[in-house]
């Protein structure tokens, strides 16, 4: 019979205690006879006095009393809401370092996931300037001091704390969240009430075109009413004249997730553009577009030069979007194929393909795993997979299908470090050898990390 762990600290009690390492989150580890205890805002080399705040059968949580030593990788934060809202974990530390974590992040897991410590992985490709990227903002809405109130919730809860700045995001987005709240309230817009699912605005979204500057403003409500819209809608456009689209997406379910099934547009056209690598795309409010434009170029460049496309090669491109990664390869390449499950992005994805006049890429709307089966089945003949999946990786009929196509080379685009080590590994099991991985950093301030990692099929 396994005998039961002594958890060696009790809540509320008060410790002296050196930072050892990180999580994968960013969050300090220090040890007490053994026991982990995560602690918010502290850095390895750190000595600190904390307060036991919660315990459990194999770690605990501290919160930091009073620091005794600095890390010199430690620099001053903006404010202790960033922290508190979960929205920059990092940014107690310098941005250099912060770049480093990244990539120890995924030599960790090629080390103990993947079990490939060989593999070369390349120091991170940062930004120089590591704020106000974000071209997506998506802000709670709710009654506070008796009036409509956009914040971001606490961590771990829903209650909200009002901001105005968020630091990360561009900063016209951050004008333009100020400028609808305030509209709202001038018209008596009830906010939403969670907890008795009552009131109507959710979320005010606002996302911008880098290049272009357009912003599209979606209005998601709990019913398909939106009063009194006649003088909603000429009071945002008077007050933000780059709006080019105003859309109320409706979501009447008691549920975290921000957007619902339907989309209504209420003013204007029902997207707005962007240029990416010299091409222009149509991005339409439910459709999935890389929040930190200039390090997606980073991103996208290195797809290109690990692809080494000649003009005569067939590509196929999973979870494609709205094409941005398929219209930068249908440039070099014989023929893409793009599978992607959100339909207006195919829709959209196809109308980039018009509006940029590429003729050889082909959209298919499915869910990833099943098209790849059924191209498999037809033997479809493919020099090159990219792989750009969500936050749980590749299906296991995915990968499958994959091996039996037996593309020379497959690209895999990762924001999940974890999932992107299992599936190299099953990869490599079918006869692929993972060449290397470059990190790119996509979300300073925040324990996130993108890569893209090279795999080339062994000769049986």
């Amino acid at each position: 019979m396994k005998e039961e762990r002594i958890i060696p600290v009790k809540k509320n009690e008060k410790h002296t205690v050196k930072v050892e390492d990180l999580t994968h989150e960013g969050m300090g580890v220090a040890k007490i006879e053994g026991y982990p205890i995560f602690i918010e805002n502290a850095l390895p080399g750190e000595q600190m006095e904390i307060k036991i705040h919660k315990t459990g059968k194999s770690f605990g949580y501290g919160k930091m009393m009073k620091r005794l030593t600095s890390s010199q990788s430690r620099v001053e934060i903006k404010d202790e809401n960033y922290t508190r809202v979960g929205i920059t974990p990092l940014q107690h530390m310098t941005y250099a370092s912060q770049l480093v974590f990244k990539r120890q992040q995924l030599r960790n897991v090629m080390e103990r996931i993947a079990k490939m410590p060989e593999v070369p992985v390349f120091e991170t490709i940062g930004m120089a300037e590591p704020w106000g990227y974000r071209n997506k903002a998506q802000i709670p809405v709710r009654k506070q001091n008796d009036k409509l109130t956009t914040g971001f919730f606490r961590k771990n809860s829903h209650d909200l704390i009002a901001m105005e700045d968020f630091v990360i995001q561009d900063p016209k987005i951050d004008q333009a969240v100020v400028i609808v709240r305030d509209i709202m309230r001038e018209f008596n817009v009830k906010p939403y009430n969670e907890a008795e699912n009552t009131g109507n605005l959710r979320h005010i979204v606002v996302r911008r075109g880098y290049h272009t500057g357009e912003i599209m403003i979606v209005l998601v409500t709990r019913t398909n009413k939106l009063f009194p819209t006649s003088k909603i809608l000429p009071a945002i456009t008077e007050a933000l004249p780059e709006v080019v689209s105003i859309i109320q997406n409706v979501n009447p379910s008691r549920t975290n997730k921000i957007l619902g099934p339907e989309n209504i547009v209420l003013w204007g056209q029902d997207y707005f553009t962007d240029t990416l690598l010299g091409n222009t795309f149509q991005i339409s409010a439910s459709a999935f577009y890389q929040v930190n434009p200039t390090q997606t170029e980073k991103l996208y460049q290195t797809v290109l030069e690990y692809a080494e496309l000649t003009g005569k090669e067939t590509v196929i491109d999973a979870y494609c979007g709205i094409g941005t990664i398929s219209l930068s390869l249908a440039k070099e390449a014989k023929e893409v194929y793009g599978i992607e499950v959100v339909e207006a992005a195919v829709e959209n994805a196809k109308n980039n393909a018009k509006l940029n006049g590429i003729e050889n890429v082909t959209f298919e709307a499915g869910l990833a795993e099943e098209v790849m089966v059924e191209w498999a089945e037809k033997e479809l003949a493919v020099d090159l997979l990219v792989v750009d999946p969500p936050r749980k990786g590749l299906e296991g009929s995915f990968i499958e299908a994959a091996l039996t196509m037996k593309p020379n080379k497959i690209i895999y685009v990762s924001c999940n470090p974890a999932t992107l080590a299992r599936d190299l590994a099953l990869l490599a099991d079918g006869g692929y050898k993972v060449e290397k991985v470059q990190p790119v950093d996509l979300f300073p301030q925040t324990s996130h990390v993108e890569s893209c990692s090279l795999l080339t099929r062994i000769e049986a």
